[in-house]
C-alpha cells in the first residue's frame, strides 16, 4: 500500500445499470470558477478601489481630458490580461490535482489493494493535472471535482488492480479509453503490462498520446479506431490477454466488441454499476458471450468506498467465429441477445 505523502482528478454519482456514466452536474466545477474569479480580482481584472479606478489609471475622469490609447497600448494590455488568465487557470488546475492526490491517499489508506510503486502519487497527480487541463479544451470527462476525481477515476481504476495481478496479462487493451481511465492509472501502477488505449475519436486519441508522452509511459500506445474495425485487424484480433472496459457499452454489445480482441484464455474485465445475475443485462450478456467463444460472466464486488459498483469478468474459452464482430454500429443497433 502506498504510504501517505510518499514520493517527490460531495459524491452522489453512481453508475447506472446498462451504462456507466462519467458525468456529474457541471455545478461541481464551482471550485474552478471560484479560483479563477479570485485570481482575476487579485491580478487586476476589476478595480480594487475608487482610487485605483480613477487615480492610478490613464482613463478619462471628470477633471481630465480623455486619454488617448495607442494600438501598442491595447496590444500590451490584451497580452498581459491573456497571460494572467492562463496563469490563473493553470494554478487552479494544479491546485485541483493536488487536492485529488490528497483525497486519493486518504482513500487508499482505507482500501484493501495491492502495493503501488514508489512515486505513484506523484504520477497520479500529474495525470489528473493533464486530464483537467485538457478537459477545458475537449470534453473528456464531467467528473472534475477533486474528491470525485480521486474516487470515481483513480480509486475506481485501481479497484481492478487485484484482478489484474491475478490474471497477470502481458498485454492489455483499454476499450473506449476516453480520458485514459482505467488504462493510465493501471499502466502507472503496473509498468510491466503493455497497454493499448483505444478511442474512436481522433482528437481524444491525440490527447491521450500527449498524456502518455508527458507521463513517460513507455508501456502504453494509443490507437484511434472503432472496436469493430480493430477486431478484424490481424495486429489486434485475438492478440490481447486482457480487455478492460469502463463506460463503454452494455454487456451484450461489449461482448461482441471485446471478445474478438482476446486470445483464447484471455479475459474481459468490465467496470459496472450494481449488477446481479438476475438482471436482464447480465442474462443477455451471458447469451452473447456464449456465441462469441466466452464463458459465463462472473460478477465480482468492487471496493466498498465505490458504493455497490461491480466487475464483470468473461473468460475466453474458444476462438470467436469469423463473422464477428459485425460492421461498425451493428452490435449496438442489433445486440446478439
Amino acid at each position: 500500500m502506498l504510504a501517505v505523502g510518499e514520493g517527490s482528478g460531495a459524491i452522489g454519482f453512481e453508475y447506472i445499470r446498462v451504462t456507466y456514466p462519467q458525468s456529474v452536474d457541471r455545478r461541481a466545477e464551482w471550485w474552478i470558477s471560484a479560483l479563477l474569479s479570485t485570481a482575476g480580482d487579485c491580478y487586476g481584472r476589476g478595480p480594487a478601489s475608487p482610487a485605483a479606478e480613477y487615480g492610478n489609471r490613464a482613463g478619462a475622469g471628470p477633471m481630465r481630458e480623455p486619454a488617448i490609447q495607442t494600438a501598442p497600448d491595447r496590444e500590451d494590455r490584451n497580452a498581459t490580461g491573456g497571460g494572467i488568465s492562463l496563469l490563473a487557470q493553470t494554478d487552479a488546475v494544479a491546485l485541483a490535482a493536488r487536492a485529488a492526490r490528497s483525497h486519493l491517499e486518504a482513500l487508499l489508506n482505507g482500501a484493501d489493494l495491492p502495493e503501488l510503486p514508489v512515486g505513484y502519487a506523484d504520477a497520479a497527480e500529474r495525470y489528473v493535472e493533464l486530464l483537467l487541463a485538457a478537459n477545458a479544451r475537449l470534453n473528456l470527462t464531467r467528473v472534475v471535482e477533486p474528491e470525485a476525481v480521486a474516487r470515481l477515476h483513480l480509486l475506481d481504476a485501481l479497484a481492478g488492480l487485484r484482478m489484474l495481478d491475478a490474471l497477470a496479462p502481458s498485454t492489455a487493451l483499454d476499450l473506449g479509453s476516453g480520458g485514459g481511465v482505467p488504462g493510465i492509472p493501471l499502466a502507472l501502477a503496473r509498468p510491466d503490462v503493455r497497454w493499448t488505449l483505444v478511442d474512436s475519436v481522433a482528437k481524444k486519441a491525440d490527447t491521450l498520446r500527449g498524456f502518455v508522452e508527458s507521463l513517460g509511459l513507455r508501456n502504453v500506445e494509443v490507437v484511434a479506431e472503432r472496436a469493430e474495425t480493430l477486431g478484424r485487424l490481424p495486429a489486434h484480433r485475438e492478440r490481447h490477454d486482457l480487455v478492460a472496459a469502463r463506460a463503454c457499452a452494455a454487456l451484450p454489445v461489449l461482448a461482441e466488441l471485446a471478445l474478438p480482441l482476446l486470445t483464447v484464455g484471455g479475459c474481459l474485465l468490465a467496470w459496472k454499476g450494481p449488477l446481479t445475475d438476475a438482471d436482464d443485462e447480465f442474462r443477455r450478456g451471458r447469451s452473447a458471450a456464449a456465441q462469441l467463444g466466452g464463458a459465463s460472466p462472473d460478477i465480482r464486488p468492487s471496493l466498498p468506498a465505490l458504493g455497490g459498483h461491480t466487475f464483470v469478468l468473461v473468460s475466453k474459452e474458444r476462438q470467436t467465429p469469423e463473422r464477428y464482430p459485425r460492421r461498425p454500429g451493428e452490435p449496438a443497433r442489433r445486440p446478439l441477445a
